[in-house]
């Protein structure tokens, strides 16, 4: 678990991961989206809902060390504009962001903050969302095809990949569940969203890398908590 905390958060020290380590990441996501929910309930009881949903965005953030939302913005860069697939993977890896990379953050941040002010604080629902966006992370790095050998999400890849995560899709399930019609309804919408970018990375690379990761994860998120916000 310390190596899945410790890829996914600031958390944990310096570990290098392992192809075991996936297994940890919907408990790691679990955790982490109860810590935000509690910090969720608090900040409503002391701010007005919109306050209160900037201030989990912000949390959230921090608890990530900004790792999905580099992503997030790497990705953006290197998948949206039209260039050949060496010239997107140079583009990735540049730490540097372009107009995509930021149009893409700035429209994340401000649907993860609307959607979380729609709500009423809900702790399950985002441990449920969180749980099951570092699932989607797990699977699409033990089945999707790897696009830059040598990189850091290439430690995933040694020994025996296929293998479907039963643990961590119950984990998901039940707190899916829990939650009620939204928290079934989120991770729907973010295992589609989430899939979305995977394909979209497969059809431009040739497959996932970290960046894509965790592009995947918070775009699925931010699809998850949309969908629990939307008037059904």
């Amino acid at each position: 678990m310390r190596r899945a905390l410790s890829f996914l958060t600031p958390l944990g020290g310096a570990v290098s991961p392992s192809p075991s380590t996936l297994g940890w990441f919907p408990v790691v996501g679990a955790a982490l989206g109860l810590g935000l929910g509690g910090v969720w309930w608090l900040a409503d009881r002391l701010w007005a809902a919109p306050v209160a949903a900037a201030v989990v965005v912000a949390v959230d953030l921090a608890l990530t060390g900004l790792l999905h939302f580099d992503g997030l913005v790497d990705s953006a860069d290197g998948l949206l504009p039209p260039l050949d697939r060496e010239r997107r993977l140079d583009v990735m890896a540049d730490p540097a962001a372009g107009a995509f990379g930021v149009g893409a953050a700035v429209v994340v941040v401000l649907l993860r903050w609307a959607a979380l002010a729609a709500l009423a604080p809900a702790p399950l629902l985002l441990a449920a969302v969180w749980c099951a966006s570092r699932l989607a992370m797990a699977v699409v790095a033990r089945w999707a095809p790897y696009a830059r050998p040598g990189g850091l999400a290439g430690a995933f890849l040694e020994g025996g990949r296929r293998g479907v995560p039963v643990a961590g899709i119950l984990l998901a399930v039940v707190l899916a569940v829990a939650a009620g019609g939204d928290g079934v309804a989120a991770i729907v919408f973010l295992a589609v969203a989430a899939g979305g970018v995977v394909a979209l990375a497969v059809r431009r690379i040739g497959g996932f890398t970290g960046d894509v990761l965790g592009a995947a994860g918070i775009v699925g998120e931010t699809a998850g908590l949309l969908a629990a916000a939307a008037r059904w």
